[in-house]
């Protein structure tokens, strides 16, 4: 177990300690793994002369000098690329000025692979996101494929958006012995005030603005290239992995197309082959540890992140060996205060949280609190303390400074000692319809406590259809079941958000309840999500029925349908999900084997299965130390 510091927060030392203790054997077996992976030298010396000739073929004639030498340490670049995306449309460039700076570093670097990257927002409500949560299990293995070639002494990982980051984090931890740093393309500029977005959202869920109308909303909010700006899981994958130590200092949010953007990319070129070897080797295996895990836990409640993550860090966690638990999120929430105020938590968007301080502030305020581990590797070098730096260019030269001790606007962004809320505002909930997650950073005190009837649907049109019905314009528990990973792949249900605001604002009292996601875009309504077991897998929500009660307790932490036990237990379920035969289109049938090896959203939703003792197989002495 980990030996408590002084100056850490004793819950903070007691979940560490707990997780560390749990995952003993695991994290042992990963990490005798990753050390028999390692070796002195260029992976590639020890390729066959026909195996290495085939893996410089195509390369200038200076790089083939330097990879047939092996002598200079071989880097990959594994990216999302793609301009369907708004994010990730400025990768396009990365690669050349990537190359060109590991040359100047004495590496060489390689396009080693392309993963695939899709849009949570243009698959909103439609068959493709169903394949949305499974993209990051596939974006691990294309990872994997990327990087098995045994070229290569570190990695650069071009990603930004939901399920891309975890997925290329993954892949890259079965490869935990190379040095790897992730690498942002930064946000978009700030576009249409997200209070202006949602009331005309709200507008044209009532019918009274034109699909005209939201159009032009829409593409006033997401208007060039970049990330969106308000805070889901893209910019929460961002901040999350920053405060971990896999992004250079301050590179998260400086904004595509910028010199500084330019400096930052070329600058992790730099710093990974300087990492591959030598004194400053740092595998990734060493930087994501049980301390770095909890760091980005912190950091997500501390900024009331998005919810995917709850599925997100248990699945990145278990490929380090290390087993996360949602009651180690509900038990840090309870004491990591509520520091920033970004939609939908508040008005503002990640560009105005930047400026007030951002990832460097809230590093600092959070580290003098004793609520993140400091003394962790990063890519940086030794110590989270790197992290309050912010980078600047000074005559054209890369350098970073410090952020000021204060925040530069606290109605986005507060000191510990003034937070916004005493807790991270992220719940577990959990009664005779199983546990879930709730975000209620967003959701306002009196809304937190509902007892209504429930109205159950198996789909996002079936309520669609009720609500402009005028069905459900009274009190009402909103079930949708049978959005859960093994059903359908568990769609993000947001989407919803508006007409039940609606609701809300006509003054009735109002839930949702699902074994779907709802991710970062959990707001103003009390959003039960995850239900776990789900229905699909024989869960009780699949026999709640039409006008059952259903009890909400976001504060106490409870759930629960007000059925007489005997009767749930004697009721078969009412319906069922998605047949073999209906799961087709879009692409949903070449997905079937996933949907059938998924896990439950509790362990991560993964398809790689849990983490037990005993995963990895037999555990040996470990150690990832040593030159390279």
């Amino acid at each position: 177990m980990l030996v408590r510091s002084n100056t850490v927060h004793p819950v903070l030392a007691d979940v560490t300690a707990r997780i560390t203790e749990r995952s003993a054997r695991t994290r042992a077996a990963y990490l005798s793994r990753v050390a028999a992976a390692a070796g002195e030298g260029p992976a590639r010396s020890g390729l066959g002369c026909g195996n290495l000739a085939h893996g410089f073929a195509a390369c200038s004639p200076s790089d083939k000098r330097a990879i047939r030498g092996l002598r200079k340490p071989g880097i990959a670049i594994v990216s999302a690329y793609n301009d369907l995306l708004s994010a990730h449309q400025p990768l396009d460039e990365f690669p050349a000025w990537i190359k060109d700076a590991a040359r100047e570093a004495g590496g060489v670097a390689q396009f080693a692979g392309g993963v695939p990257a899709m849009c949570d927002g243009i698959t909103q409500g439609r068959p493709g996101m169903e394949l949305s949560l499974f993209s990051r299990d596939v974006i691990a293995m294309a990872t994997g494929v990327a990087l098995s070639h045994e070229m290569f002494d570190g990695a650069l990982l071009l990603g930004v958006c939901d399920k891309i980051v975890p997925g290329l984090l993954i892949g890259a931890l079965s490869f935990g012995h190379l040095p790897a740093i992730l690498v942002p393309a930064g946000p978009m500029t700030s576009g249409l005030p997200n209070k202006e977005k949602v009331r005309v959202r709200q507008l044209y869920a009532e019918g009274r603005a034109t699909r005209e109308d939201l159009l032009d909303a829409e593409a006033a909010s997401y208007h060039s290239p970049g990330t969106c700006t308000f805070y889901g899981t893209a910019n929460s994958n961002q901040l999350v992995v920053e405060v971990m130590g896999l992004h250079l200092p301050g590179a998260s949010f400086v904004h595509p197309g910028t010199p500084l953007r330019r400096a930052l990319t070329e600058e992790a070129a730099r710093r990974v082959v300087a990492i591959s070897r030598g004194e400053e080797y740092t595998p990734l295996a060493e930087v994501v540890d049980e301390r770095s895990v909890v760091n980005g836990l912190v950091a997500l409640l501390a900024t009331g992140g998005s919810t995917n993550h709850t599925l997100h860090l248990v699945a990145i966690a278990a490929a380090a060996g290390i087993q996360l638990t949602w009651d180690d999120f509900a038990d840090l929430s309870a004491v990591v205060p509520l520091l920033a105020s970004v939609y939908p938590n508040g008005s503002a968007d990640i560009n105005h949280f930047h400026a007030a301080g951002g990832v460097q502030f809230l590093v600092g305020t959070l580290l003098e609190a004793g609520l993140l581990h400091e003394d962790v590797r990063t890519v940086a070098g030794t110590g989270l303390h790197h992290y309050r730096r912010e980078p600047i260019l000074d005559g054209g030269s890369l350098t970073w400074r410090e952020v000021p001790a204060h925040s530069l606007d606290e109605a986005v962004l507060r000191p510990a000692g003034r937070p916004f809320a005493q807790d991270g505002g992220l719940r577990m909930v959990s009664g005779n319809l199983g546990r879930a997650v709730i975000k209620v950073s967003a959701v306002a005190p009196e809304h937190r406590v509902v007892r209504a009837p429930a109205r159950v649907f198996g789909t996002q049109a079936e309520f669609d259809q009720a609500f402009r019905a005028g069905e459900l314009d009274r009190d009402v528990v909103v079930v949708i079941r049978n959005q859960g990973p093994r059903a359908n792949g568990m769609p993000e249900l947001h989407g919803l958000t508006p007409a039940l605001g609606v609701l809300l604002d006509r003054g009735h009292r109002v839930a949702l309840v699902t074994d779907g996601r709802m991710s970062g875009a959990s707001g103003k309504i009390p959003a039960v999500i995850h239900v776990s077991p789900e229905a699909a897998a024989g869960g009780p929500l699949a026999k709640v029925a039409d006008g059952d009660l259903v009890r909400l307790d976001a504060d106490a932490g409870e759930l629960d349908v007000l059925v007489d036990t005997a009767e749930l237990a004697g009721r078969t379920p009412q319906d069922g999900p998605p047949s073999e035969a209906d799961w087709t289109g879009t692409g949903r049938e070449l997905f079937a084997a996933l949907r059938r090896a998924v896990g439950p959203a509790e362990t991560g939703a993964s398809v790689f299965g849990p983490v037990t003792p005993g995963h990895f197989g037999a555990v040996t002495e470990v150690g990832v130390g040593g030159t390279r």
